[in-house]
């Protein structure tokens, strides 16, 4: 028992070491600028056995905070659905396997070239080189608001890219492995063959099986099981790909597709992404607690003149690819400089190579150490983007997160033609308004009216919150199309009880889709302009008032029956003998 308590003393006394390093470094080096992730590298040296010796168990914190990986891989492919893969597919597969491609042979053929390096070493150095820090650059761009601009799309494309290809890089470790097979390990085509069929039986139990589960736990309106329902999804899937011997993270990845496309997809983002979040900053300070300082001190010119190597080669290597695929000079080269340092996933690479001996331990943490070097220029080269606008092409505009909105009455999502008559009627009223829209274009005219709109897409659970969603008293969207479904309506009413919701509505069809989520109103977009042009018409020709008005009323009354009847019998063309005229028949508006 005295062991046990012993043992959760060491644990909480560790932890709360490891947690007040982070926070203190992080919050310092935020103030000045640069990334968390060097914040966390450098409080891992500062409080491991290289630097103050306070904390001794590295290589245990960072197999544990590697599940930090299988979450940012789950995210990853939540981001993924089918409409998006299709409308970037030729920034991911074009500019983004050219990326690896040309900067992993580059930096493998400087690696020979330079060093002693055997060949089977030079690639699993140089490859993993190659990637770039995801989670250094994609909350820059989002904090930036320019995820979403045509230069930001472009570099996600290639962090999308690159995350695809740690399963294809960690396959060609494997290949060259020298370590001696483990008893009764399957062989490769075996394990292809059993891959292709998890992948299948994942694939099958996300739409028959979590696709349920999901739209129960909507139901019975429990948020923490979509939290207890993602972890489920995660794990099970990487567990079932360790067990064959694939990467637990392609399982990851495969559930986070699977997911891709569910109307739950925003609120299972925004409920893991602290986990996430929180597990990769304890893997950041792993790492830095596993850098052996002693080598990088005996090496010091050749750790920072490698970074500086790797930083310009990739700059160099993604501003000409950025030029080939159509990108101008400025934005190019803005590209270039945001995705030139080495990632995360190196670390994980070179652990996988030490493991296949392919690459001795000094290596692994000399070479840990020039990407370390080379997270750290970015929040520099960041600052020369910044103040010569490299990053920004013309007609591109400063794009706000709604986080940063005050406190607001009421949020309009979407500020196009209808909501800006909405947001400017509740100006009038003195109601406090906060603005979405997914536009940058609209975005950038709004502003130059004096209207502030913040950007993002405002039917995301998480960016709502964000944006005070919590304590709004209304929420109304005013987008157009016929995107906003049911399904997604009610996920937001459940995130946000004390809001009321108001909807534009396309026609009738989608008037009824929305209608199922029990808002407090919708409006179809042209219903009313259309009643008043027909007035409009019948005064012009001499119709007496008074029929004017009770052709209005009767016609509304009959709409509104005709709704009725459509929504109960779940057919348009119910109550189809309802309407003024015999051609009356079907949906109309």
């Amino acid at each position: 028992m005295e062991g046990a308590e012993a043992h959760m003393g060491d644990l909480l006394l560790g932890g709360f070491i490891m947690l007040g390093a982070a926070l203190i470094l992080v919050l310092l080096f935020r103030k000045f600028g640069i990334g968390a992730v060097l914040g966390y590298l450098i409080a891992g040296i500062l409080i491991g056995p290289q630097g103050f010796g306070l904390i001794s168990e590295g290589e245990t914190i960072l197999e544990f905070s590697e599940i930090g990986i299988i979450l940012l891989l789950f995210l990853v492919g939540l981001e993924l659905a089918p409409a998006r893969l299709m409308r970037l597919r030729q920034a991911i597969f074009g500019l983004g396997m050219s990326q690896v491609a040309f900067c992993g042979l580059a930096l493998f053929l400087l690696i020979m070239a330079t060093t002693n390096f055997t060949f089977a070493a030079a690639i699993a150095i140089g490859l993993p080189l190659a990637l770039s820090s995801t989670a250094q650059v994609l909350p820059m761009l989002q904090s930036s608001g320019r995820l979403n601009t045509p230069t930001g799309e472009k570099a996600f494309s290639i962090l999308l890219f690159q995350d695809l290809s740690i399963i294809p890089l960690l396959t060609i470790v494997g290949v060259l492995s020298r370590a001696p097979d483990e008893p009764g390990a399957l062989s490769g085509w075996m394990t292809a063959i059993l891959g292709v069929a998890a992948i299948g039986g994942l694939i099958l139990a996300g739409r028959y099986v979590l696709q349920p589960v999901l739209e129960l736990i909507g139901k019975i309106a429990e948020r923490e099981l979509f939290i207890v329902a993602g972890l489920v999804a995660v794990f099970g899937s990487a567990a079932l790909m360790e067990l064959i011997g694939l990467s637990p993270a392609l399982g990851a990845f495969i559930a986070g597709v699977m997911l891709a496309n569910s109307p739950y997809r925003h609120e299972l983002e925004a409920d893991i992404d602290p986990f996430r979040s929180l597990l990769l900053g304890l893997f950041f300070l792993a790492v830095g607690m596993m850098l052996d300082v002693d080598v990088i001190a005996e090496n010091t010119a050749f750790v920072f003149g490698a970074a500086i190597a790797l930083v310009a080669t990739k700059i160099l290597i993604i501003f000409c690819l950025g030029k080939l695929f159509g990108m101008d000079t400025l934005p190019a080269l803005g590209m270039g400089m945001l995705l030139s340092q080495g990632g995360e996933f190196g670390f994980v690479l070179f652990a996988e190579a030490e493991q296949a001996l392919l690459i001795q331990p000094e290596a692994s943490s000399l070479f840990g150490a020039v990407i370390t070097v080379s997270m750290a220029t970015t929040p520099l080269l960041m600052l020369i983007v910044e103040r010569f606008n490299v990053a920004r092409t013309e007609g591109e505009v400063d794009l706000d997160d709604p986080s940063l909105a005050e406190e607001s009455s009421v949020i309009v999502v979407g500020h196009g033609r209808f909501g800006q008559t909405v947001a400017q009627m509740l100006s009038g009223a003195h109601v406090p308004v906060t603005i979405i829209d997914i536009k940058p274009q609209q975005i950038d005219v709004s502003q130059k009216f004096g209207r502030k709109v913040f950007y993002g897409d405002g039917t995301r659970v998480d960016l709502l919150r964000g944006a005070g969603g919590d304590q709004c008293a209304a929420i109304v969207f005013c987008m157009d199309g016929t995107g906003l479904t049911a399904e997604a309506l009610e996920m937001i009413a459940m995130s946000f009880p004390k809001a009321k919701l108001f909807v534009r509505a396309y026609d009738r069809v989608h008037l009824l889709e929305v209608k199922k989520a029990g808002i407090a109103g919708a409006k179809r977009e042209v219903f009313e302009s259309a009643i008043h042009l027909a007035r409009q018409a019948m005064m012009a020709i001499d119709v007496d008032e008074s029929l004017i008005d009770e052709v209005d009323r009767e016609f509304r009354q009959m709409d509104c029956d005709r709704l009725e009847a459509q929504r109960a019998a779940g057919d348009m063309l119910a109550g189809k003998h309802i309407g003024f005229g015999l051609g009356d028949s079907n949906k109309g508006d």
